[in-house]
């Protein structure tokens, strides 16, 4: 027996609904305190949203797999995914490929991109100051991620614009209904990256293109070899599309909230020591990657009900982050919280790329914060993005007071 939802018995949630989008809590509190297994009829799906089921279900990869996808509509395509991503993946494919990147992202070379980092935040900044307000996204958000990764994969500054704009312009939603992911992955940044790789496998260098391209590992059959260039291009695609698109969300969100709590900026004003921990409350009260979809390899049971073998599960993350079982006042934004958050996911498939955000995030508060200690939104000319895989604004113009 598994049960129904629709529009009729007052609870509906819908990825694809700008409205509910734009202030999805009510909705997923609804789910958490009432049904805390959803189906929805019109997609077929289920979605867990409570922060018990969501861990779990996070670390159980057998029976939630990542094989399909970790999107609703890219696991209900049923297309094959190509090589090289390993969020896409399963052990253990997805150990032996993410284990190729491994000490790439190792948080001490990742602490040693801080001077970088700094420099890309006050190369976005300094020409703000005095002109009275300036865009979290067009000025900040869209500059110094771009830049990181970029330097991190070995792609030229004057190159990675153009990309970024592509891999945006990729997740963007028409209001109600799933976009074809068919034909958004066979667009992609093939061929701008397949120049570079090919560049860089006679011209390596200190940076992940070179570092795959030279890469040898002992493959599920035991055989010893290089990734294929098709497989270097997936990795690729892969670390530009993630290491843009979630922490330029994190950067957004840090503007909007703290103008929306002065009182708690204040406090980061005041004790810049805080920052660390409000970047970990910013990705737990607004999480930028608020939905993760898995494929249901066997029949599970969730609150009594059977949910069937292949059928998708949509792990509410965001409305895990604000699960009042396991975070008191979740609602309330804190800076001096210490909660743990699932924000970068759970298990073998937690975010690789963490320790990078959490380096971004921080650097660029405290170059926000040293510049501009009091902002309010503009609310005329902000504008909230809309995509199926994250959550944040495409535009955030402040004005300085």
């Amino acid at each position: 027996m598994t049960m129904a939802a629709g529009k009729g018995d007052g609870v509906y949630y819908d990825p694809y609904d700008f409205e509910i989008d734009e202030n999805p809590y009510p909705i997923w509190k609804r789910m958490r305190d009432e049904q805390p297994l959803y189906y929805n009829e019109k997609y077929d799906f289920y979605a867990l949203s409570r922060y018990e089921d969501v861990e779990a279900c996070s670390k159980d990869w057998r029976r939630y797999s990542s094989a399909k996808g970790t999107i609703l509509e890219l696991i209900r395509s049923g297309m094959t995914l190509p090589p090289g991503l390993f969020i896409f993946e399963d052990p253990p494919e997805h150990d032996l490929h993410r284990g190729l990147l491994t000490n790439l992202f190792l948080p001490r070379r990742i602490a040693a991109l801080e001077p970088k980092v700094r420099e890309f935040c006050a190369r976005a900044l300094d020409p703000k100051v005095g002109t009275g307000g300036f865009d979290f996204i067009e000025d900040l958000g869209a500059q110094m991620p771009m830049r990181t990764i970029g330097l991190l994969l070995g792609v030229p500054e004057q190159d990675q614009e153009a990309i970024r704009d592509r891999n945006n312009e990729g997740l963007r939603l028409s209001e109600g209904a799933p976009p074809d992911m068919q034909a958004r992955l066979a667009e992609g940044d093939g061929g701008v990256f397949a120049e570079y790789i090919e560049w860089r496998a006679t011209n390596p260098s200190d940076d992940i293109m070179s570092e795959l391209l030279r890469a040898e590992f002992d493959d599920t059959d035991g055989t010893r070899r290089r990734l294929t260039r098709e497989e270097v291009l997936g990795f690729v695609n892969l670390l530009s599309g993630a290491g843009n698109e979630t922490t330029t969300r994190l950067i957004g969100w840090a503007g909007k909230v703290l103008a929306d709590h002065p009182e708690q900026r204040a406090l980061l004003v005041k004790d810049p020591t805080l920052i660390p921990r409000a970047i970990e409350e910013l990705l737990r009260f607004e999480s930028p990657s608020p939905v993760q979809a898995r494929y249901v390899t066997e029949d599970v049971t969730h609150y009594g009900k059977v949910v069937p073998k292949g059928s998708v599960m949509l792990l509410l993350t965001a409305s895990a982050n604000r699960d009042e079982r396991r975070i008191p006042n979740a609602d309330v934004f804190d800076v001096r919280r210490q909660a743990g958050h699932v924000a970068f996911g759970y298990g073998v498939h937690a975010c690789l790329g963490a320790a990078l955000a959490r380096l971004e995030g921080r650097i660029a508060l405290e170059e926000v914060l040293k510049r501009f200690p009091d902002w309010e939104v503009d609310k005329e000319r902000a504008v909230q993005a809309r995509t199926s895989t994250v959550r944040g604004w495409e535009t955030l113009p402040v004005k300085v007071k």
